[in-house]
């Protein structure tokens, strides 16, 4: 049996594919295809295939559909034409009827409508989907059916009266609906309100499109022709079919009851417009029930009742916004307004007519209208005066920037303020504003009192202006901040040829970009804006806002010092009140009260000691006003002097650094007090002078021969600060200053650098002496010297000193040296020290004639123990038999030691000793080379008792041997005073002497071996004090000062020649 209905269903398949395939012949019918194609759907449905008997009408569906889409696109067939005849009966999809064999039979006599067609056809997809227990695909095929039929009547130019195709809608909707409803459930229909919402919103849609027509919306209700065409639109419904005759709720009742009277009519729009809303929210689709209740609304507003059209107005605008649609934003925002000029909130509907006002989207005429009537309500006289309505600002007026006049918003007590800001009008007119007012915040932080300009000005902008943000359009959601739209490209092609069915654009993000955005409250609600009263306010009276940038000035003079900060912008028209509650990025300037202050500087990086420096006086008045009289006392500094002027002037500059004034100084000064007197001035000005001051240049008194830097006199008072390497010394002077402000004196440090660093040594010849002074100039200025003297401030009168100097004056240059020489001649015996004083006179180099003689500069040192007691002199031999030295070879070494004077006073010491014929001293020589050229044989070093006597010499032999080939400089001869351990002098002696000598030699075994070889340390000190610590006393070295010994060999050179036998020769080249 099954292999028999195979066959058959098999080759009547055949059968329909070849006459399907003759569709392009002409003469090709598809009613006929359709009845062939429908018997075999009835055998699938006999056999209870209803799946498959389910897809032959959908085959049937789509090839109908593409041909209807392709006469929309030009490509029309000729059997389309028995479909385009005019629509006479909207009655509507018949679903309760298995096979409804009328709209069949008018298919196969080819007189059936568009309407007749996609009726009888949805009837038997629906029946088979039932069967199938697929109720909710019948309700989403319906939608679909229903939108493509109003679609597809267009493409074919059907004339259907007005209104007949809304009540087709409208009574297949119902239809559908108690379709479902009677195959299922309370529970099932609940439960599934999101496939069946969809008909209900399309049928509340055209049933408000029928109201609309039959002028059953109207204030006044319908009138003849509206009963006309409601009678005519009833005809084309024909007679209730039977199977829904007893039913009390048909569709057809439903519909013929709506369009009966106005009352019937909102009952049931009502009905459907609150089930739907209803629906909607309950499965969360807030936007579409949010856009019938906007329907809704326009119901209202048509029914004369504005106050239920306003919360369905509120909730549609609250949607835009939070979505950003602009176009419905205003459309609604003009709905809001009606409804709120006949509900009578005036505040409200002044809010919204400002926002209309501002709106970009209105025409130029709408927008000037809106403007109007805030301009007429403004000037309307007021029932209760005092009474301000307060609406926000940014749809009135939008601030832009804000300048300070100072720019650094820092103002004197007393002093005027300038706030100019840039406002933004975005009304179409100009708008006559009484006055613009800034409510402005007022406080006083603590030890406020202790802020100055100075420290106000670094902690504001430098140019003082304020950029404010632009204010951002009314939608809680900025479209930049939505995803960008992802679209993609679709195409649908046949199964069967693979040719292009369908193509369209679809978007994948859009669960991304339809997001809900909600809010808990209302975006059109009362703005409910406080107004800020307070007694600190900039106002500005009677002005003129033009559309687009406007500039305001506020001034104001200061009071009160502290910080003001500028909390709310107000624009008054009438007794409406734009307002700007809060200004953001904060804006603040300040007042100050300050202290009259006095500042000294010194006009270049540093003071120079000895020549005339400028100091720049600074004088901030403050609140004092300087009177007539008022002075400056300055005690003057022992070592500096203040030089008095004729043309000394004094600027005046106001607080803004404006030059204001000049006038001239009178400066009296005495031996103790220079007074300057203060010109007058007004309170916060500066006043600035320069004045000339000189430290008298001076270096401090040194002993010994060693180059030191230059110290302050013991009897300054004033502190000097040294400092070693190439730095300058400097000197501070304290001057204290009186002023007429204050009962205390203010105390000043002037810091003077000395620019030169002088440095003395004493050499030697044989026995003649002379003494180097070298003149270091530190500074960056060039001097020229003059009259150098150097003189013995001590008793000796038999002491000469003869200047080898043949130039009376001499340049110095920047960081460079210039050196005086004299020789020191004498008569009788040498004085044991002398005490100098060096002076030379300097003067800038750059500079023109002073108007004041410049002291010269001094520098005092004193010298000890510098007359010459021994000669060295030493002598190197080849071996015997050998006219010169060679590497490798033993040489001898002859040091010849010659004291050439008697007992002095310096001799007598420790060391000195008595005999009957003579005195001696022990004295400890030392060879020592560092170069390393030679090497020592044998003991380098011994003590010797030397005769005190003139000529008396000391010979000592030791042998050396050459390390290196070529001219070789003599070792090194060094005398020490060899001090027996008991002596006093040695065991307190100068660690500078120590320290000047690279290696001094000490007796490991004391007096008992003094020839033996020695130990060598660095100063010797510590191996002194370790041997001390053991118990066993040592004796003590004392270096002999420089200038009492003269190496007479020094500078000498030894000709040394290489062995014959070296194969590598090594050279030495000094």
């Amino acid at each position: 049996m099954i292999f028999v209905i195979n066959r058959v269903t098999g080759k009547f398949e055949d059968d329909m594919r070849t006459l399907r395939e003759k569709r392009t012949e002409p003469g090709w019918s598809f009613c006929e295809y359709f009845m062939v194609q429908e018997e075999l759907a009835f055998v699938f449905e006999m056999l209870q295939q209803f799946e498959d008997a389910l897809v032959q009408y959908d085959e049937l569906d789509a090839l109908f559909s593409q041909y209807v889409v392709n006469f929309g696109a030009g490509d029309g067939a000729n059997w389309l034409t028995f479909f385009c005849q005019p629509v006479k009966s909207w009655n509507g999809l018949i679903l309760r009827k298995p096979i409804d064999m009328e709209k069949r039979e008018s298919i196969q006599r080819r007189e059936a409508t568009l309407l007749d067609l996609r009726s009888y056809l949805f009837s038997r997809q629906c029946t088979l989907l039932l069967f199938l227990q697929r109720p909710w695909e019948v309700a989403q095929r319906a939608l679909e059916l229903l939108h493509n039929c109003v679609q597809e009547l267009k493409l074919l130019e059907v004339s259907v009266p007005p209104g007949a195709l809304d009540c087709w809608v409208f009574l297949s909707c119902l239809e559908v609906l108690q379709r479902i409803e009677g195959c299922c459930d309370r529970a099932q229909i609940d439960s599934n309100i999101a496939h069946t919402v969809g008909l209900w919103s399309y049928a509340t849609e055209k049933l408000k499109s029928l109201g609309y027509l039959c002028g059953l919306v109207s204030e006044k209700g319908p009138n003849s022709e509206d009963l006309n065409r409601t009678v005519d639109l009833l005809a084309g419904l024909g007679a209730e079919r039977p199977e829904t005759a007893n039913t009390a709720q048909s569709p057809y009742k439903k519909l013929k009851e709506a369009l009966s009277s106005v009352e019937a009519f909102e009952k049931h729009y009502l009905d459907l417009s609150h089930a739907t809303i209803e629906m909607y929210t309950s499965i969360g689709r807030i936007r579409s029930a949010k856009f019938v209740g906007k329907d809704l609304a326009e119901f209202y507003m048509r029914k004369k009742a504005p106050q239920k059209a306003e919360i369905y107005l509120q909730g549609a605008l609250k949607n835009y916004l939070a979505e950003g649609w602009a176009l419905p934003i205003t459309h609604t925002r003009k709905q809001l307004a009606e409804c709120q000029k006949h509900l009578g909130q005036i505040e409200n509907y002044l809010q919204t007519s400002s926002l209309l006002a501002s709106d970009r989207h209105l025409t130029e005429e709408e927008r000037k209208h809106f403007c109007q009537e805030i301009l007429d309500f403004a000037s309307q006289p007021s029932d209760s005066p005092g009474h301000k309505i307060v609406l926000p600002m940014h749809s009135f007026a939008q601030l832009r920037d804000l300048h300070f006049d100072p720019s650094n918003a820092v103002v004197h007590v007393g002093g005027v303020l300038c706030v100019e800001i840039t406002m933004y009008s975005q009304m179409p007119v100009p708008v006559h504003v009484e006055q613009i007012v800034v409510n402005v915040h007022f406080s006083i932080e603590k030890n406020s009192y202790r802020k100055t300009a100075e420290w106000l000005t670094k902690h504001k902008t430098s140019n003082g202006i304020i950029n404010f943000p632009p204010e951002t359009a009314p939608f809680p959601v900025s479209q930049n901040s939505l995803p960008a739209l992802e679209l993609y490209e679709m195409f649908e092609r046949s199964p069967s040829d693979n040719s292009l069915n369908t193509t369209g654009i679809i978007c994948r993000n859009v669960h991304m970009l339809l997001r809900r955005q909600e809010s808990s409250s209302s975006l059109e609600m009362p703005s409910g804006v406080a107004l800020e009263e307070g007694a600190h306010v900039l106002r500005c009276s009677h002005v003129t806002l033009e559309p687009g940038a406007n500039q305001i000035t506020f001034r104001t003079q200061a009071k009160e010092p502290g910080t003001y900060t500028l909390r709310q912008l107000c624009a008054s028209v009438g007794s409406v009140w734009f307002v700007l509650p809060h200004i953001y990025p904060i804006v603040q300037y300040d007042v100050y009260s300050q202290e009259p202050q006095l500042h000294v500087e010194p006009l270049a990086d540093s003071l120079l000691a000895g020549i005339p420096q400028k100091v720049k006086f600074t004088v901030t008045t403050g609140h004092y006003t300087i009177k007539n009289g008022d002075s400056l006392q300055l005690s003057n500094a022992e070592a500096m002097l203040i030089l008095c002027q004729a043309e000394s002037r004094a600027v005046v500059y106001s607080n803004t650094r404006e030059q204001s004034s000049e006038a001239a100084l009178r400066i009296q000064s005495s031996d103790k007090v220079t007074s300057i007197s203060l010109p007058v001035v007004p309170a916060y000005h500066v006043i600035e002078f320069e004045l000339e001051v000189l430290s008298l240049p001076s270096a401090p008194a040194l002993g010994g021969e060693s180059d030191m830097l230059g110290m302050a006199e013991p009897h300054r008072k004033h502190k000097d600060k040294q400092r070693t390497g190439r730095c300058m010394v400097t000197t501070d002077h304290k001057v204290s200053i009186d002023c007429p402000w204050s009962i205390y004196s203010t105390v000043i440090a002037l810091t003077f650098s000395v620019p030169f660093r002088t440095t003395h040594t004493l050499l030697s010849s044989g026995t003649r002496k002379y003494v180097q002074v070298c003149v270091q100039n530190l500074s960056e200025l060039d001097f020229q010297l003059s009259d150098s003297y150097l003189v013995d401030t001590g008793d000796s009168t038999d002491l000469q000193l003869v200047p080898l100097n043949t130039q009376s004056q001499q340049p110095i240059y920047s960081k460079q040296s210039v050196f005086f020489v004299w020789e020191l001649k004498w008569t009788e015996e040498p004085p044991p020290s002398l005490h100098c004083r060096f002076s030379v006179g300097f003067s800038p180099a750059s500079e023109e004639q002073l108007s004041i003689s410049l002291k010269p500069y001094t520098y005092e040192f004193k010298v000890e123990n510098f007359f010459t007691l021994y000669n060295v002199k030493a002598e190197i031999f080849p071996p015997s038999g050998m006219e010169y030295c060679r590497t490798g070879s033993l040489c001898s070494l002859e040091v010849l030691i010659t004291r050439l004077s008697d007992l002095l006073e310096v001799d007598k010491d420790e060391a000195l000793t008595e005999s009957d014929e003579h005195f001696s001293t022990k004295l400890m020589y030392e060879v020592v080379d560092n170069s390393s050229n030679w090497a020592v044989c044998g003991k380098s070093c011994g003590v010797i008792s030397m005769p005190v006597a003139a000529r008396a010499t000391h010979r000592v032999h030791m042998e050396v041997m050459p390390l290196f080939a070529g001219y070789l400089p003599l070792p090194d001869v060094r005398l020490f005073k060899y001090l027996p351990h008991h002596s006093a002098h040695s065991s307190q002696l100068d660690a500078d002497s120590w320290i000047e000598n690279d290696s001094l030699s000490v007796d490991k075994h004391g007096d008992d071996q003094p020839d033996s070889s020695s130990l060598k340390s660095r100063g010797s000190v510590h191996s002194a004090c370790s041997s001390e610590h053991k118990g066993l006393p040592m004796p003590r070295l004392q270096a002999l000062p420089a200038g009492q010994v003269f190496n007479s060999s020094s500078g000498t050179q030894v000709l040394v020649i290489p062995s014959q036998d070296d194969h590598v020769l090594e050279v030495s080249v000094t």
